[in-house]
């Protein structure tokens, strides 16, 4: 079992005002410059470590909305959006931070677009 991240730890329970209050910020966010889009995957010692999780709790934290999921093949794949320097420090906290267990040997990203508005409402972990 993994231990919450802090963040996590205090809000556990409850998960629907949260969803609440991302979908404010998604909407803040889509009038606050210019939007980025970008696919990642992370490859490395990523799964089984909680990086899942710890993905979710610091795109909560930065103020991106997305995605991050396992593959099948041991990395971690997903996708974030939101204002550029939000992304850039997204991009950055996947190449070199992580989970405290886990082992990053490199992080690829695709798709870098700059979108119109959100696909997405909050950051989900996808099964």
């Amino acid at each position: 079992m993994c231990p919450l991240p802090l963040a996590a730890a205090a809000v556990a329970a409850p998960r629907a005002p949260l969803r609440l209050l991302n979908r404010g910020l998604a909407a803040a966010m889509s009038t606050a410059g210019p939007l980025k889009s970008v696919d990642y995957e992370v490859f490395g010692r990523v799964q089984g470590v909680c990086f899942r999780m710890y993905t979710e709790d610091e795109a909560r934290k930065i103020g991106v909305v997305g995605w991050v999921k396992n593959t099948s093949k041991g990395t971690v794949t997903g996708q974030v959006q939101g204002p550029e320097d939000k992304v850039n420090s997204m991009k950055s906290w996947l190449s070199k931070v992580g989970s405290p267990s886990s082992r990053i040997d490199r992080t690829n990203f695709s798709n870098e677009k700059t979108i119109s508005k959100l696909e997405y409402s909050n950051f989900s972990i996808r099964y």
